[in-house]
């Protein structure tokens, strides 16, 4: 960002499209292994998948280098030492 100016936002993610529900796996597999997820089947044409684009970010040179899966763990991780228990 050191190298950014502009007043607009850029995504910063993966490019990589993941479909929803193996998003929500993801998360709950660090948050709440046990948890049950339940989806909406009355509303089968909801976001599916969301793709975020980084042309922006990556014509400024820059490239993830932490998967996904390690993102979520250490911002996780982060939030839980951060944050108040109580909540």
């Amino acid at each position: 960002m050191d190298h950014y100016s502009d007043d607009w936002h850029v995504n910063v993610c993966t490019g990589v499209d993941l479909p929803i529900r193996d998003l929500a796996e993801k998360l709950r597999d660090v948050v709440h292994p046990d948890a049950e997820l339940v989806f909406d089947r009355t509303k089968p044409d909801g976001m599916p998948r969301k793709v975020l684009d980084t042309s922006k970010l990556e014509s400024l040179g820059w490239k993830p280098t932490i998967t996904l899966d390690d993102g979520i763990a250490s911002t996780y991780d982060w939030f839980t030492a951060t944050t108040d228990r109580r909540m």
